[in-house]
């Protein structure tokens, strides 16, 4: 039987990446997402192009009501779920400190924290009655370093690597193997967030160098899964040829 694998933020970027691998690699999927056309239209692709099943569920990881009225109603036949990747995350904002804006610090910490949370909550248990399962946790190099202007951001990825180790303790026991993926730049729909929508400025972030793609990230993912059981790679940092760290990038022209 084909494994199930639950990916959230999966409308775009890292998130659509890893459905379309894996259903390349005989995953069932369960999609979700906010942008419930979005969101159709990559089960749709998934349907179209592979022989696989795919089940999207629209809901805003922030709100833990709906994710659990939706997780907790999955039908028998999509409650084993062997690999779960907290995709769901976003960057909203890059003032100093002083100046952030509340709602740009709640979007971030509810998002990327809480929202781990959330699905994760309602997935572990069912992990831990198997005494199986995946976990992959889609950090950042902002939860290795911290940049100037970084600041919440920063700590909520610092947050993400922290829960992951967390995760790693609590489920040991229960042969539950845990991977948190550090990237660095990578080219997404980030940055448009980031900058409100300023599609000029999101692409004077990667102006003049190759930043990583989704499908970079994805690949690593499918590599981290596939490891045979008693192989866990617990923590991935993966940064694109031209960036050494958040402050050092190589740009030519």
């Amino acid at each position: 039987m084909n494994p199930i694998a639950l990916i959230t933020g999966a409308t775009s970027g890292i998130g659509k990446a890893t459905a379309l691998l894996l259903a390349k690699h005989h995953y069932h999927l369960i999609i979700t997402g906010r942008r419930k056309e979005r969101l159709e239209q990559v089960a749709d692709e998934i349907r179209d192009n592979y022989p696989v099943s795919v089940l999207p569920l629209s809901f805003d990881v922030r709100d833990f009501e709906s994710v659990q009225q939706q997780l907790s109603q999955l039908p028998k036949e999509w409650q084993n779920i062997a690999v779960l990747v907290n995709n769901a995350g976003l960057a909203v904002g890059a003032d100093s400190i002083d100046h952030g804006e509340i709602d740009d610090w709640n979007r971030m910490i509810d998002t990327n924290v809480k929202g781990l949370l959330h699905v994760s909550k309602m997935i572990i248990p069912g992990m831990k009655s198997r005494k199986s399962g995946h976990i992959i946790n889609i950090g950042s190099i902002a939860g290795k370093e911290v940049y100037q202007n970084g600041n919440v951001y920063c700590a909520t990825k610092h947050a993400v690597d922290a829960l992951s180790k967390a995760m790693r303790i609590d489920l040991l026991p229960y042969h539950i193997r845990v991977t948190n993926i550090a990237p660095g730049m990578i080219e997404t729909e980030f940055s448009v967030v980031r900058y409100k929508g300023d599609k000029e400025k999101a692409a004077e972030v990667y102006k003049n160098m190759h930043p990583l793609l989704a499908e970079d990230i994805a690949e690593i993912i499918l590599f981290a899964i596939e490891r045979p059981p008693h192989v866990t790679l617990n923590d991935i940092v993966v940064m694109p040829t031209a960036q050494a760290n958040t402050s050092h990038t190589l740009r030519e022209d």
